[in-house]
């Protein structure tokens, strides 16, 4: 029997190399996804995306005994609702920088899940960091360059929540590889979304033979680069090290994308979307650099 690996705290130089690969994958991610949203259409893109990935994945794809229920869920949750959800918000924005500054509540999310499901206790720096990372994103809503973004926000928000419980999942996913991991994430949101896709985005389909190759590219990339190579990273380096070690090191990643997709779409990046996304940013990084709280000792 396989013993999993043990979390440890610190990292290597090729570990830290790992999160900066995951940081440009999920940066660029968002530029990709809003091109080939925009291009196809949101379930049609998500259902191509996971169905390329599992092909991908396919050699390294097993059943884990113990865990196979494990890893349904998370391909439900991560390759299934969380992407379909995200789409939805890219489809319905026009400045994708916002999207990316609510897509930091996904690290307070995973926080306060974690405190549900496992118990976790979250220290007073810990909860004032959690506090901060949503007023950084409730300030976008007072922004008049953007106010037409905010639905799309709230849709981010949702989306981020999804993807918290995700990172729930992959803790029970210790020992398994991440290519398994990744070919069960596009197996199941293959298998949840192609259907919808089928019988709701017909036209969307009639137009593929019509997309350019800039489309495909960037349909490439997210297949390739941000989904097995970007998740499968993460997915990684999650099941050798806790949560508050892996996040501070992907903090990069919406900074990035904001910066990213305001150069690729030449759309703005207001003072308060700065203000806000630096408070944002400050909250994830209390949240993810503060000891967590001690656990009462038993009576």
């Amino acid at each position: 029997m396989t013993t999993p690996p043990r979390h440890h705290e610190h990292f290597g130089a090729s570990e830290l190399g790992l999160a900066m690969v995951v940081n440009i994958a999920f940066a660029l991610n968002i530029v990709a996804m809003k091109v080939v949203v925009g291009a196809t259409a949101p379930l049609l893109s998500v259902a191509l995306r996971m169905g390329v990935v599992f092909l991908l994945c396919l050699p390294w794809f097993r059943r884990v005994p113990g865990k196979t229920l494990a890893l349904a869920a998370y391909g439900a949750l991560n390759g299934g609702l969380f992407l379909l959800v995200l789409n939805l918000a890219l489809d319905m924005a026009t400045n994708v920088g916002a999207l990316a500054i609510a897509g930091q509540l996904s690290v307070p999310f995973s926080l306060l899940l974690g405190a549900l499901v496992f118990r976790e206790r979250l220290s007073p720096m810990r909860s004032g960091g959690v506090a901060l990372a949503f007023g950084g994103v409730v300030l976008l809503v007072f922004d008049p360059a953007i106010t037409g973004e905010i639905p799309a926000v709230l849709v981010m928000a949702a989306a981020a929540l999804l993807w918290a419980g995700g990172t729930l999942v992959q803790r029970r996913l210790a020992g398994v590889s991440a290519l398994n991991t990744q070919a069960w994430n596009g197996l199941m949101g293959a298998i949840l979304l192609a259907p919808f896709a089928i019988g709701l985005e017909g036209k969307a389909i009639a137009r593929l033979p019509q997309v350019g190759w800039s489309v495909i590219g960037w349909f490439a990339f997210s297949c390739i680069g941000a989904t097995v190579i970007g998740q499968g990273a993460l997915a990684w380096l999650l099941q050798r090290h806790p949560i508050s070690t892996v996040m501070p090191l992907v903090l990069a990643s919406p900074v990035m994308a904001t910066l990213f997709a305001s150069l690729y779409f030449a759309t703005p990046i207001t003072p308060l979307m700065i203000l806000g996304g630096l408070i944002a940013l400050a909250g994830v990084v209390i949240i993810t650099l503060a000891a967590p709280a001690k656990a009462s000792a038993p009576a």
